[in-house]
């Protein structure tokens, strides 16, 4: 959603309850997974990136090999003359500290073709949110406040915490510092990251508080970034496992790749690429069991209805398949 292109809109009111419905917003789909492809997609959206451009993506771990690579989406972001935006990380591995995490930008080539911004490098800024059953507010990188539009560019694939990792993280874990992933991880229990806390039963035991709060967060850079000049969300399906960018050591590939989906709803774009994971065909190529059931296990798909539940977006949408 954007300030100038929003989905109609209808407040009604019955009885004691007011409730908010939304028309179909439109996920496009281009099965066509390369540099060109994503530009048409991003130009198929009709919402210019204007001002100062921030484009969200994940770096990955130094030995990850499934993140996003600079040659895939070098011309998107040369296109809306963006800058490469990345938070540092609440656990142990090649991005827990800003050092580490320059290493990992450099080694995997983004600072070759990109300016890159590590937006907590120095500091870090809360901002609002509207859910607080969980947050009283959102802690994200300090940078944030220097960019007008953000290019929510999202690999879609498994998570080891939500099951899934989509729009909706890339917006909640993947804008907040250190201490803001803290934050969200213990639903609130933990505004200062302390590693030797954060991940025991007492602070991560209350798996859907976390994924609540992952909603919240995300609608709270949302509803930054609509205050400004706007937002829009991109989502690759490729090289797809279980895990994160952020795991190390990723399980392998068994999905073969899909495409790219884009929408200016983060929640159609989230429940779009669910949807298409939960109707593949088992074949000996192409295997989505692993995935579904990690999605399942974790309860992935509640942060989409709680999403939903909170206004940010609707789950229901019209896929748009370009030719």
């Amino acid at each position: 959603m954007t300030k100038t292109k929003l989905f109609a809109l209808a407040i009604v009111t019955w009885l004691m309850g007011t409730f908010t419905v939304y028309a179909q917003p439109k996920v496009y789909l281009t099965r066509e997974i390369s540099p060109q492809s994503l530009v048409r997609i991003y130009k198929t959206l009709g919402v210019p990136a204007t001002g100062r451009v921030a484009v969200k993506i994940s770096t990955g771990e130094g030995t990850n090999p499934n993140y996003l690579k600079p040659t895939l989406i070098k011309d998107l972001v040369h296109e809306v003359n963006g800058t490469i935006v990345e938070c540092c990380t609440a656990y142990g591995g090649d991005r827990m500290n800003v050092n580490d995490h320059w290493n990992v930008v450099h080694q995997h080539g983004f600072d070759s073709l990109f300016a890159v911004d590590i937006m907590d490098e120095y500091d870090e800024i809360r901002i609002p949110v509207k859910d607080r059953t969980h947050l009283k507010y959102d802690i994200v990188g300090g940078h944030l406040a220097n960019y007008d539009f953000m290019v929510c560019l999202n690999h879609f694939k498994g998570h080891p915490s939500g099951g899934y990792g989509g729009a909706l993280k890339n917006l909640s874990i993947g804008c907040a510092s250190s201490n803001g992933k803290a934050y969200i991880h213990s639903a609130a229990k933990m505004s200062k990251l302390d590693r030797s806390k954060l991940w025991t039963r007492e602070y991560t035991g209350d798996q859907d508080g976390f994924l609540e709060s992952m909603a919240a967060a995300a609608q709270a850079v949302v509803d930054y970034f609509q205050s400004e000049q706007g937002i829009i969300y991109i989502s690759v399906m490729n090289n797809m496992t279980i895990d994160c960018d952020c795991v190390a050591h990723p399980a392998p590939v068994k999905l073969k790749d899909y495409g790219i989906l884009a929408s200016t709803d983060p929640v159609a774009l989230d429940q779009a690429c669910v949807d298409i994971i939960n109707n593949q065909k088992v074949t000996a190529e192409n295997d989505p069991t692993d995935l579904i059931n990690r999605i399942n296990k974790k309860h992935g798909t509640h942060t989409i209805d709680w999403a939903e539940k909170i206004g940010l977006g609707t789950k229901q949408y019209k896929l748009v398949e370009l030719k």
